[in-house]
């Protein structure tokens, strides 16, 4: 399969201690997003940061963060993207957890899925 064009990132901002039912919920977005077919998605983990509370967490030696940042980007077609919408929704009802979701444009240039694991 290959995508190329238009298309949309959706980056999902949460906290690392962000659980559903004893799972993270930034694993929890990526197993949905496996399931629903979306063309991928990442997670990394911020060093430093502040969201709604302007508490700051921060990996620095001195003080170690037990709640780092963490984004989930997944970039796909407008219409899976949007599908999915709604299914973040219910992640974030259901963990009761506080957090930021965002979307953009965004221009795929290549996507090919290849014969190894992705």
């Amino acid at each position: 399969m290959e995508i190329k064009g238009e298309a949309k990132l959706i980056r999902i901002f949460i906290g690392e201690n962000d659980l559903i039912h004893h799972i993270p919920v930034y694993e929890k977005i990526v197993q949905e997003a496996r399931k629903a077919h979306l063309a991928g998605a990442t997670v990394f983990k911020g060093v430093m940061g502040f969201g709604k509370s302007s508490i700051i967490h921060t990996a620095k030696i001195l003080r170690l963060s037990e709640d780092m940042p963490m984004i989930v980007e997944i970039v796909d077609e407008l219409e899976k993207v949007e599908k999915f919408l709604p299914v973040l929704h219910d992640i974030f009802e259901e963990a009761n957890c506080g957090g930021l979701i965002t979307m953009e444009k965004a221009e795929i240039i290549k996507y090919v899925t290849g014969s190894k694991n992705d």
